[in-house]
């Protein structure tokens, strides 16, 4: 079953990537690599990215004539997404140990965040009612 990792940070909280020791920004990506290469290694990977920071984000809505309309930037949102995995594995309870594993990334001084990791199982398609 296909399953999404989401990794959200609070709006300011422990994710300010930027603002850290250069030694700890290269030690967290090293993690995210590594845990990476082990997930395509296993054959579990199915696709994984960070994400640009909500101050570059735009939510989008249709207008009356279907063309996009944009509204945003957001800087003081409350929680963002940072990144996000798409697993495809045999085992919810697989999911729950790629997203611990995800979650204890080093931190700050090399501290794991244990960051909250939301897990959700992916679609294949509508239920049998809706199809």
């Amino acid at each position: 079953m296909k399953y999404i990792l989401m990794m959200n940070s609070a709006g300011k909280g422990p994710y300010q990537i930027a603002r850290w020791p250069e030694g700890d920004i290269q030690r967290h990506i090293g993690f995210m690599r590594d845990l990476n290469q082990e997930l395509q290694r296993s054959g579990e990977l199915v696709g994984a990215e960070g994400l640009a920071a909500p101050d570059q984000a735009k939510l989008v809505r249709a207008g009356q004539d279907g063309k996009p309309i944009t509204d945003g930037v957001f800087p003081e949102t409350k929680e963002f997404l940072v990144g996000y995995w798409i697993i495809d594995v045999e085992s919810a309870e697989r999911a729950y140990a790629i997203a611990a594993k995800a979650s204890a990334a080093p931190g700050p001084g090399g501290k794991p965040l244990n960051m909250p990791i939301e897990v959700r199982g992916v679609m294949s398609a509508p239920p049998p009612e809706y199809a």
